[in-house]
């Protein structure tokens, strides 16, 4: 068979727009991945880095942490945060236009208080955009025994993205949630998305991710006892 330009192209364009991983989403090898919902991005006008769309998807994050919770999924939130006086933070950060304003911090960022923390929730912070970057992450997850993430959060194509690529490249199956991560252009969503469903994750909606955990959970009566 001649490969030929318009044949790769659309199978490239229908990976990026229908393409869907093939594992299962199991309960008791998955954990959430709350990614820096705190006040700058979430809380209405408090900050220049405020993401209205974060604070209107932010209802339902809260409705599958909820999910997640009933289904024994361990819940881990993340804080982009200033740590070791910033001297951990990628030295090029500085030069880019993301850092182009003099707001600063009033005190240690925190989650959102509209998201429902828990004070028994593990909680991260972290000097830069991914995750796994200078933080416990890893550690914590295969010590909860868990090689499924589900990324949720903001900004879907800083913050999010990047723990969904670092999670790809250190083995974990990633789930990106479509509907429950937010950017500060949302005409910037789904390029993100896309790339992400053709070569780093399943993209599935909050409800697709609550049907597959609840479909995915044992029957009452298999359940190992307490």
């Amino acid at each position: 068979m001649t490969y030929t330009e318009e044949w790769v192209t659309a199978r490239a364009r229908h990976a990026y727009e229908h393409g869907q991983a093939s594992f299962a989403v199991r309960p008791e090898r998955t954990a959430l991945l709350v990614i820096d919902m705190q006040d700058e991005f979430v809380r209405p006008g408090w900050s220049p880095f405020w993401v209205p769309a974060a604070t209107r998807m932010a209802p339902r994050l809260r409705q599958l942490v909820e999910d997640c919770r009933d289904a024994s999924v361990p819940v881990i939130w993340t804080i982009f945060d200033d740590t070791h006086l910033g001297l951990d933070r990628p030295h090029a950060l500085r030069f880019l236009p993301h850092a182009d304003t003099d707001w600063r911090r009033p005190g240690p960022a925190e989650v959102w208080g509209g998201m429902g923390r828990r004070p028994d929730d593990v909680v991260i912070r972290k000097p830069s955009y991914g995750a796994f970057y200078d933080t416990p992450l890893d550690t914590v997850l295969r010590n909860l025994g868990r090689d499924t993430v589900i990324v949720t959060g903001t900004l879907t194509n800083y913050c999010c993205g990047t723990t969904a690529r670092q999670a790809y490249e250190r083995g974990y199956q990633v789930v990106f949630g479509a509907d429950v991560t937010a950017t500060d252009d949302e005409s910037r969503q789904e390029p993100e998305l896309a790339v992400l469903r053709k070569g780093f994750a399943l993209v599935l909606s909050a409800a697709e991710i609550t049907d597959r955990l609840t479909a995915a959970a044992p029957a009452p009566d298999d359940r190992e006892p307490v």
